[in-house]
């Protein structure tokens, strides 16, 4: 990770602005491995239904969607403007998502958030209470 303190408003701004790119990329299809892994929560899952009715993967695949099309981004959500967090309702329960950085091996945090060959993003969908 570069040292900000020595950076220009400019270079922080590019650095910023690709990870912002990186964590919509991963937004964007949260199926490709190569982009990061998404989590539940224990709290999430139990929300998901799997009845005759409303099989697991309808309500699965609405969560999904939720994510994937959040853009509701501010000041209050996304101070740092990296677009690594968002907040929603779902089956009247506020909800997050938030992506973390990891190195590859997911074992540490990851060097430089910038740079896809060192990161491991992680999205983790859970419900507030369990934030």
């Amino acid at each position: 990770m570069p040292d900000f303190a020595n950076l220009t408003d400019d270079q922080r701004a590019e650095y910023t602005a690709r990870v912002a790119r990186l964590n919509d990329d991963l937004r964007a299809d949260l199926s490709n491995p190569q982009r990061g892994r998404v989590m539940m929560t224990h709290g999430i899952r139990a929300m998901i239904e799997d009845s005759d009715a409303s099989p697991f993967w309808i309500d699965q695949s609405n969560l999904l969607r939720i994510v994937t099309q959040f853009a509701d981004f501010s000041e209050d959500n996304d101070p740092r403007g990296e677009r690594d967090f968002g907040a929603f309702e779902w089956k009247a329960t506020r909800c997050f998502w938030k992506v973390d950085y990891y190195d590859t091996a997911l074992q540490f945090g990851s060097p430089d958030p910038a740079d896809p060959a060192v990161t491991c993003r992680v999205l983790t969908i859970l419900r507030a209470d369990e934030y």
